[in-house]
């Protein structure tokens, strides 16, 4: 023992030594290429002198980066997110400048803005050697990543036996568009998984899932993570009880949606049981929760982290800076790809322009850095069940499309970070199985507005025989990533267009949700049913169920309790769907069943559109602007995946289907039983406050 902890001393001694060796050479590099960065004095010195400074100067930086750091970053907990990642690189250069003033000689010197930009090389250079040196040595990793884990590893508490367990959610991405990727070789750790192509064995299976009518990440996650989407329509709509405006990624909306789940499912959630919540819309029960938008209005707490994963993640300069250079070189990616497709002229396209390089490259860079480096925290103290979400394939398939070159460079970065991920499981207190889905796909096609040059809101006056403007304007997307984006600056999330308390009026409210359309007429306190549509507005339903762009309409009737309505006068009552599901048939199999189910809910509106649907080519009508979308029913948008480890047991029996975000939790739920015996539903903190 004493010899191998001998060896291990000597191992890291020799790696320092080196770091510090290369950050000299680097230091010396620098000062004969940059005018305003000098190692010696005015009067001239020695070469000897020179690379004495040198090494003083790199021995002092990394003394001080590695503990001054820590403390700074401390003392900045209250400045946003992206702010600190901002500092991060004037707080390292002024590290540089304090280091220089250290040197007993008082050679060096650097303008303030020359000694950011040394800084920033020095830490990459020093990241770089270290993880380079590293990885051939299994001890000497497992320690840099119990380093990066340190606050969490002190406060964390004992690991149980049993195996952990790490849910990942690739969001948007869907079963068809995972297998094509692996089988273009793009993802070769899920590859390596599922034994394709290499003659070796399988450690996982994969099972698609249908999703709900509402196929987006607010119902998805909300049933996965606490057991109930009920009354989630929609990603965005009307309550006319509270006569506010609801979306899933609002932060206040967030809340009171996770509030009502949990009343409903009986329990806090899936993570109740020394889980962690990251990156994600809704907590699931965690205590341990960080980037976590339901939390994100609170008053920050003990038990209030949503943005805890940002600070400890830039408490490491290096993972500042290597994510800081990253986050540039997606935005430089961004603007020649898209305007690539400009000039090609590509169809369908949607605007890419403004901030939403910068959106796309939080959602690319520094939101999966943050969310894996705070997982593979979780598992290095050995939490029992981590859920994590990544939300970079989403974003860019939304303005890219779900099958492009831009998305499929995404996946790339994903596979990558599922092999952090296993790596990082060797070397864990535990054993962990990994357990990676989707919370629904995308389909592709283009947007409502650019094939007929109207919005649905423009069709929907045009049928009251309201005034429409003469040029359509634009329906702001609802990602995901740009709320994760304002909620980092501590920006209120409140979408343009989209008042919180509409006031009561007789014009309707239209709402969109990818290719799913939402009408309430807020002057009416009950849901309207058709006759009172017909009543109120005669050419109204005519008018949107014979368009060509839309499927079909959902409403309620008098007679039959509801029906759905097509063109050319089709009305099926929904008790009537199984035998004759006209406009449905489209859809395929299942669409009666969530048709009926939606319509159950309190809050459907008082028409629910859904776009047209090609089954030939899987494309659907976005009302949003993107052309690459979901939120309704057609095609690959409600087919996302479940891969699982083989050690659990079957999602589903043979030959059954997996259909809806709850059934996915009874699953996901089963096998935390299965790894650690019963568990007993923990009150979270929200029910232990009431």
């Amino acid at each position: 023992m004493r010899g191998v902890r001998w060896r291990r001393v000597a191992s890291q001694v020799g790696r320092s030594v080196a770091v510090w060796a290369v950050s000299t050479v680097t230091l010396l590099l620098l000062a004969g290429i940059l005018p305003d960065f000098r190692l010696r004095s005015a009067d001239g010195d020695s070469a000897t002198d020179i690379a004495v400074t040198a090494a003083v100067g790199a021995g002092a930086f990394g003394l001080l980066s590695a503990v001054v750091w820590p403390l700074l970053v401390r003392l900045l907990l209250l400045v946003p997110a992206l702010v600190l990642g901002l500092l991060v690189f004037f707080l390292n250069g002024a590290l540089l400048l304090l280091a220089l003033r250290l040197n007993p000689a008082e050679r060096g010197a650097a303008a303030p803005e020359t000694a950011v930009v040394v800084a920033a090389v020095m830490s990459a250079v020093a990241s770089a050697t270290g993880a380079a040196l590293a990885v051939r040595d299994d001890d000497a990793y497992r320690r840099r990543l119990y380093r990066l884990s340190d606050r969490r590893r002190r406060s964390g508490p004992p690991s149980p036996a049993g195996p952990g367990t790490v849910f990942v959610q690739l969001d948007g991405v869907g079963h068809d568009v995972l297998l094509d990727a692996v089988g273009k070789g793009l993802m070769p750790t899920v590859a390596r998984w599922l034994d394709f192509g290499d003659g070796g064995r399988s450690t996982h299976r994969l099972t698609p899932w249908r999703t709900d009518w509402s196929s987006q990440t607010g119902a998805s996650q909300l049933g996965i993570l606490h057991g109930s989407n009920h009354d989630v329509p929609a990603f965005r709509w009307y309550e006319k009880d509270t006569r506010e405006v609801v979306v899933c990624n609002r932060p206040t909306s967030a809340a009171e949606l996770q509030r009502r789940a949990v009343g409903y499912a009986g329990h806090g959630g899936l993570l109740t049981v020394d889980g962690a919540s990251r990156g994600n819309l809704f907590s699931g029960g965690a205590e341990q929760q960080a980037l976590v938008l339901s939390i994100a209005t609170r008053r920050r707490s003990r038990e209030n982290r949503s943005r805890a994963g940002y600070f400890a993640y830039f408490s490491d300069p290096a993972n500042a800076v290597r994510t800081a250079l990253s986050f540039v070189a997606d935005v430089g990616r961004e603007i020649g790809q898209s305007s690539r497709a400009r000039l090609r002229k590509q169809r369908p396209r949607v605007s890419r322009a403004g901030l939403y390089p910068f959106v796309r490259a939080f959602a690319t860079v520094v939101e999966r850095d943050v969310v894996v480096a705070s997982v593979t925290g979780d598992m290095l103290v050995g939490r029992t069940a981590v859920y994590a979400d990544l939300v970079a394939y989403d974003e860019v398939a939304h303005h890219s499309g779900p099958a492009s070159r831009d998305a499929q460079k995404v996946l790339e970065s994903l596979d990558r970070s599922l092999a952090l991920i296993e790596n990082v499981a060797e070397h864990a207190p535990r054993p962990y199985r990994i357990v990676v889905l989707s919370d629904h796909g995308q389909s592709p096609g283009e947007t409502f507005r650019s094939r007929y040059g109207l919005t649905l809101g423009d069709l929907v006056r045009a049928g009251c025989g309201l005034p429409v403007s003469r040029r359509a304007e634009r329906t702001r997307s609802g990602a995901e990533a740009r709320t994760a984006v304002r909620a980092a600056l501590r920006i209120p999330v409140e979408e343009g267009g989209e008042r919180h308390r509409p006031a009561r009026r007789s014009e309707p409210i239209v709402l969109a949700s990818g290719n799913l359309g939402l009408v309430s007429f807020p002057d009416v306190t009950h849901r309207m049913s058709k006759e009172e549509i017909d009543a109120r507005h005669p050419a109204l339903l005519p008018t949107l169920a014979n368009h060509p762009g839309i499927g079909f309409l959902l409403v309620r009737s008098d007679e039959h309790g509801g029906v759905v309505l097509g063109a050319n006068g089709a009305e099926i009552p929904l008790a009537g769907l199984d035998d004759d599901p006209g406009p449905l048939a489209a859809f395929g199999p299942g669409a009666a069943d969530a048709v009926r189910r939606t319509h159950s809910f309190p809050h459907t509106a008082d028409i629910m559109v859904n776009s047209f649907h090609d089954p030939a080519d899987g494309e659907v009508l976005a009302f949003e602007e993107q052309i690459g979308s979901h939120g309704g029913l057609g095609g690959a948008q409600g087919r996302p995946f479940l891969l699982s480890p083989l050690v659990l047991t079957a999602p589903v029996a043979d030959g059954a289907e997996l259909v809806g975000a709850e059934q996915v939790h009874r699953v996901l739920s089963r096998w935390l039983r299965e790894s650690n015996g019963p568990q007993v539903p923990l009150e979270t903190s929200e029910e232990r406050a009431a």
